[in-house]
């Protein structure tokens, strides 16, 4: 199953991402810990993926980062949603949607 979950993931994090960062600017470490505890630990993302995925994000203009302080008191790097993030996000939410409306006929019983 990890490897499944992972491919899974793989699709989603754009909008996972996004998602979090809907409720307000987060480091790295805080975003993966909000989506670890949300899903009750089935999405833990690791920093190979995560911090790429956010690089990437920031070039796309999605998300914007500046230092800050973490809840700890760290110099952090904290990324905010932008305004084409949150179109972005409601963009990645609907093809999700449609996805799981094409699927869900064939994987869930009748």
């Amino acid at each position: 199953m990890p490897g499944q979950t992972k491919d899974h993931l793989h699709g989603t994090l754009d909008a996972l991402i996004l998602k979090t960062l809907s409720w307000g600017p987060r480091h790295g470490y805080a975003i993966t810990r909000w989506l670890r505890d949300t899903s009750a630990n089935a999405i833990q993302v690791e920093e190979g993926s995560l911090y790429p995925a956010l690089y990437r994000m920031e070039r796309e203009g999605w998300i914007e980062a500046e230092w800050g302080v973490s809840e700890l008191g760290r110099k952090a790097r904290l990324y905010r949603l932008t305004a084409q993030g949150r179109r972005q996000l409601r963009a990645e939410v609907a093809h999700f949607a449609d996805f799981v409306a094409a699927v869900s006929p064939i994987l869930l019983p009748a």
